[in-house]
């Protein structure tokens, strides 16, 4: 089994992270997924990955139907336009990998075209989109982490880890895959949203007692949810309780939206514990609060409140 034609799906930070990784590799098909004008602008301008224009093919769905491996790099809020041009892309021997945030996206997908294409993976890339322009730190990224739902290695992960070869992406197999996707669902939910509803940088969780204590409150209300479905975080690899390296001044995704007056994924994070707070009877006031905040935060960028 060998991996010839990728296609990314996003094209934000994390997929510009797959691509600049990709385009290094020789022998493979890779192509970024955009229709009409997004697809005009994107073969126009390319993407410019740490001040180096990138200028790959650029496929409708349909152009890229029965690509071997699809990777979904998209924002949550755009998770079901995604799916729509998954079920186009996808033929009976496709493989899908999201590298979204979150927990649930797998099971989103699967539900459109069945749980068997899917190898669950996450990724963790501190990266920064400044105007049209992405940057990162290759060396200081941890990077791709994939495996299969029973934890063993398949003939699909380890053609895996020969596309990965040679790329400069970081990547590695684990056998507790849902261990380290909410591993890096709780980093998620504890790092990115109270330095945004804040618009600190995240030297504030070591800085200040304060932050740190609405941090630790996420988090347990995420631990009581994990325990009470069965997930053991601890399981996973001591790598996957940090995030890559970033100064005191970075500001994660979350606030990054804020800052360029998007709206964010706080549905995929406090707007999830929530929901599955209730399912199990878990109190989660932290994450209740903070969801209310941010959404808050969203409505005034869009001129909510400008009574003037």
């Amino acid at each position: 089994m060998e991996f010839k034609k990728v296609v990314i799906i996003g094209a934000g930070a994390v997929g510009c992270y797959i691509l600049w990784g990709f385009s290094q590799k020789e022998n493979i098909e890779l192509s970024v997924i955009a229709s009409g004008k997004r697809k005009e602008r994107f073969e126009r301008d390319g993407f410019f990955i740490n001040d180096d224009l990138f200028k790959p093919a650029v496929k409708t769905p349909s152009e890229a139907c029965g690509a071997d491996l699809v990777i979904v790099a998209v924002k949550y809020n755009a998770l079901q336009s995604a799916v729509s041009d998954i079920k186009e892309i996808v033929d009976e021997h496709t493989v899908v990998m999201s590298l979204m945030n979150g927990v649930d996206s797998e099971e989103v997908i699967a539900s459109e075209i069945g749980e068997s294409h899917i190898v669950p993976s996450l990724i963790k890339v501190a990266s920064e989109r400044r105007e049209n322009r992405v940057y990162f730190d290759p060396d200081s990224t941890i990077g791709i982490v994939y495996g299969e739902k029973d934890g063993k290695s398949t003939e699909r992960t380890k053609a895996l880890a020969r596309l990965f070869e040679g790329t400069g992406l970081h990547y590695r197999e684990t056998d507790v895959i849902w261990s380290e996707i909410w591993s890096k669902f709780r980093l998620n939910v504890g790092n990115n949203q109270p330095q945004a509803m804040l618009g600190v940088g995240v030297g504030a969780y070591s800085d200040s007692e304060h932050v740190a204590a609405i941090r630790e409150g996420l988090v347990k209300e995420l631990d009581a949810i994990a325990e009470a479905k069965g997930i053991d975080i601890s399981k996973a690899d001591s790598s996957s309780f940090r995030g890559s390296k970033v100064s005191k001044k970075a500001r994660y995704s979350t606030l990054q939206d804020l800052d360029a007056g998007r709206h964010t994924e706080v549905d995929m994070f406090s707007g999830t514990l929530i929901r599955m707070g209730k399912e199990l009877g878990i109190p989660t006031p932290y994450n209740e609060f903070t969801y209310h905040m941010i959404k808050a935060l969203e409505e005034k960028n869009d001129g909510s409140f400008d009574y003037e």
